[in-house]
């Protein structure tokens, strides 16, 4: 591994830059929807779907603490959606080179999830093979 694809990919989502975010994921990797517990993103296709309607809808982002393991890292970032804080602890698993095989974020508080999927269920709906895809069990 040498080069640091975490903060490549923290670096492109505070700057909103979906084609560099989606560069540091493998090709069939995913992220565990927060909102629904077996709903899951796989794949560059649906992954650009979920960031070119998550990265706008964010304000105010920011990365505050990284912690590395062996193949994994927790990051933790704050933003604001809809005026509410959010804090998420982000879980991201690596393949063999270090690419983004599997994020699990878990956001917090309660009232900024909320907020989260009332901005992101009306864009969503408008990619219904997504959602069918997202809530297929792999």
């Amino acid at each position: 591994m040498d080069e640091d694809v975490i903060a490549r990919f923290c670096a492109a989502t505070k700057l909103g830059d979906v084609d560099a975010v989606i560069e540091t994921f493998t090709p069939d990797g995913e992220l565990v929807s927060p909102l629904a517990g077996r709903a899951v993103f796989r794949g560059h296709e649906d992954l650009r779907v979920l960031f070119s309607i998550l990265l706008p809808a964010l304000s105010g982002f920011a990365w505050d603490h990284r912690i590395d393991g062996d193949g994994t890292a927790v990051v933790v970032a704050r933003a604001r959606v809809l005026g509410i804080r959010i804090g998420d602890a982000i879980l991201i698993e690596q393949d063999a080179h270090g690419r983004i095989r599997r994020l699990t974020p878990h956001v917090r508080p309660w009232l900024g999830l909320t907020a989260l999927a009332l901005v992101l269920a009306p864009k969503l709906v408008r990619h219904p093979a997504v959602l069918r895809r997202v809530f297929r069990r792999g």
